[in-house]
C-alpha cells in the first residue's frame, strides 16, 4: 500500500496550491481518503475527507469555503485544492486512507503517506 503526496511548496498569503495524493495497493473505491496537517509544535489535524465511493465530503471549519477535495477515480488520486491560503495553513500535509465511508473522520485511517510541506508566507 502506498500513498504519495505532492504539490506542496512556498506560496504567499492569498495564493493557491493543489495537493495530490496518488494511491496504490488497495481498492480505491472501497476507501475514504483524508487530508491531515501538522504544524510545528501542534497536534495533527484532520483537514478534509472524501468517500471515493459516493463522493461525500467533510471539511474542518477553518478551511470551509477555501479548500476543495476531489477525486480522479481512474487515476486512484485525491486532490486538495487550497485557495486563499493563510499563514496559519502552514504545515506538513498528509493523506491517509480509511476502509470505510469517512464517517469516522478524522479517525479510522489505516494507511498514511509521508507528507508534503506547505509554507504560506505573510
Amino acid at each position: 500500500v502506498q500513498l504519495v503526496e505532492s504539490g506542496g511548496g512556498l506560496v504567499q498569503a492569498g495564493g493557491s496550491l493543489r495537493l495530490s495524493c496518488v494511491t496504490s495497493g488497495f481498492t480505491f473505491d472501497d476507501y475514504a481518503i483524508g487530508w491531515f496537517r501538522q504544524a510545528p509544535g501542534k497536534e495533527r489535524e484532520g483537514v478534509s475527507c472524501i468517500s471515493t465511493n459516493d463522493g461525500r465530503r467533510y471539511y474542518t471549519d477553518s478551511v470551509k469555503g477555501r479548500f476543495t477535495i476531489s477525486t480522479d477515480n481512474a487515476k486512484n488520486t485525491v486532490y486538495l485544492q487550497m485557495n486563499s491560503l493563510k499563514p496559519e495553513d502552514t504545515a506538513v500535509y498528509y493523506c491517509a486512507a480509511d476502509p470505510g465511508t469517512g464517517a469516522r473522520f478524522p479517525y479510522g485511517m489505516d494507511y498514511w503517506g509521508k507528507g508534503t510541506r506547505v509554507t504560506v508566507s505573510s
